[in-house]
């Protein structure tokens, strides 16, 4: 494991998102990300951090004893080696997750890795990055997200799951941005619709507030 990685922190929390939320998760933020979303709550990740060899990543998440691990950012696969570290993850038999902004192709990534993928809508500011090629790598092991603003959001988002039939590879979740959209107006609008979507709250936001864990 000759290797290196630029990280912003490594913290113990419970998973707020996606299918393993409310788990005990170990979090390895990476510095670092190509985009800037307008609903970003993590810029602090963009730069700094420290340089940190792959045993000494590994060794810290072990002390917290527990299976999950989430690898995060900024954007984590803008880092080419975080690959390497997300498959000595899987290897040493962690339950692992990626939280990444669809930017960037996500094949090269071990399929035993739960890629939580982004799909950015109009309101981000991102969309133009998407990269849809993504989709047909999703098996039924992966999730979609969608953080949605505003009404066109929303509007925007039921065409992608419709023309890319999402839903139909991996579990798909729909969140309102903090301070944009209030999460009860979402879910009436997924109900008014009946989609075939997971909503879903921030956790650890509803509990510790901040950003992502605490």
């Amino acid at each position: 494991m000759s290797y290196q990685l630029r990280i912003s922190e490594i913290f113990f929390s419970l998973q707020g998102e996606t299918s393993y939320v409310g788990l005990p998760t170990v979090f390895v933020r990476l510095t670092g990300c190509p985009l800037r979303c307008a609903y970003c709550d993590t810029t602090y990740a963009f730069k700094g951090g420290e340089w940190m060899d792959a045993e000494q990543i590994i060794e810290k998440i072990a002390a917290y004893k527990t299976r999950y691990v989430c690898v995060t950012g900024g954007e984590p696969l803008a880092q080419k080696d975080c690959r390497k570290l997300l498959r000595d993850l899987v290897e040493q038999h962690y339950h692992v997750s990626l939280e990444t902004s669809g930017s960037i192709a996500i094949g090269g990534v071990d399929q035993r890795v739960k890629r939580v993928v982004d799909l950015k809508t109009p309101a981000s500011g991102e969309m133009d990055k998407n990269l849809f090629d993504n989709i047909e790598y999703l098996t039924e092991h992966d999730e979609v997200k969608f953080v949605i603003c505003d009404r066109e959001d929303y509007e925007w988002s039921k065409q992608q799951l419709a023309a890319y039939q999402i839903d139909r590879r991996c579990p798909v979740l729909f969140s309102a941005a903090e301070g944009m959209l209030d999460s009860s107006e979402l879910a009436d609008w997924i109900v008014a619709d009946n989609l075939p979507v997971r909503m879903q709250i921030q956790l650890h936001k509803y509990l510790w507030g901040g950003g992502e864990g605490r």
